[in-house]
């Protein structure tokens, strides 16, 4: 058996905040080698997580054999797990070749509270891959959720932790300590040491949010009476319609589409208000649409009254 090899079994964090990178840089920083096999792709970035791409069962099943067969880890850290079907890969593995420990890191939701596990498969974890746990490491706010009724006497629990990937480098910390030798006990209190340390300066990964948000507001404001589509805005800040969209959802909980639609509603309010000498079909036209019908209709969904009333309204 290999005495440096630890097996990281996870997904993967394009960022290189969490996941399997975060994984692969603390062991290696610790001083031993980390071998792994990817569960899940998640395409995301500092904004959070977009997507995921889960590998196929037989694939994962695959990547373990091949290194298990070779390197023979003798401690296997277990993250990300979206399937029962994949949980079944994992746990054939553990029973199979019975690692000395098994280190789990159950990754039920996301440092920004996206969800990352059915409930179905947290039902099963608690009743096929906990009892086969060296080591369970939860947040508080996880207790009720994964263990329910359930006790093990190998569960620490950690604060909820709000900053990405820290809680896989505590967690493949505690890993690298057992290799080495250390009780649970003596690896958690050198692995919280270690995060003390790494983590004394913020991440160098930061993303642009708020600035092509501002950047956003500003090309609405010049373009709001010609182009109504966020394809539109994305494309003039060569990004995604679905970057843009994390980023409204991020810096003010809105869409794109809410922000241009609002926007266009605040002008034409108060155009309603000051050019009383305009009609509005002259102002339909002026702000870009097809006709009267579309612009009363489109008004009258935001406001929930007709442009003609809330002109009325404004004067009485």
């Amino acid at each position: 058996m290999n005495q440096t090899a630890i097996l990281t079994i996870t997904g993967s964090d394009g960022t290189g905040e969490s996941g399997l990178q975060a994984d692969v840089r603390t062991i290696t920083a610790l001083g031993c080698h980390a071998v792994s096999a990817i569960t899940t792709i998640t395409i995301q970035n500092t904004l959070g997580i977009q997507c995921f791409y889960d590998i196929p069962c037989d694939i994962v099943a695959a990547q373990i054999e091949a290194i298990v067969n070779d390197v023979q880890p003798t401690v296997i850290k277990i993250g990300m797990i979206r399937s029962v079907e994949m949980l079944n890969v994992i746990v054939n593995t553990i029973v199979k070749y019975k690692p000395k420990h098994v280190v789990f890191d159950p990754v039920i939701s996301s440092f920004l509270k996206e969800k990352l596990m059915s409930r179905d498969v947290i039902s099963q974890i608690r009743s096929c891959l906990l009892p086969l746990c060296s080591v369970i490491i939860i947040q508080h706010s996880e207790n009720d959720l994964l263990l329910g009724e359930c006790s093990f006497p190998n569960v620490y629990f950690i604060e909820d932790i709000k900053r990405h990937g820290v809680r896989n480098v505590f967690t493949s910390a505690v890993a690298v300590y057992l290799q080495k030798g250390k009780s649970n006990e003596e690896a958690f209190q050198l692995a919280r040491k270690y995060v003390e340390q790494s983590m004394v300066s913020p991440s160098p990964l930061n993303g642009r949010s708020l600035e092509l948000f501002h950047e956003f507001i500003h090309l609405v404001h010049q373009n709001y009476q010609t182009n109504s589509d966020v394809a539109f805005y994305a494309n003039c800040m060569n990004v995604s319609a679905r970057y843009l969209a994390q980023v409204c959802k991020r810096v003010v909980s809105k869409s794109p589409k809410a922000i241009i639609d609002d926007y266009i509603v605040d002008q034409l309010s108060k155009s309603l208000t000051a050019e009383t000498s305009k009609t509005i079909q002259q102002l339909a036209y002026e702000f870009g649409f097809s006709n009267q019908a579309h612009f009363s209709k489109f008004f009258h969904k935001i406001k929930g009254i007709s442009p003609s009333e809330y002109r009325k309204l404004q004067h009485e």
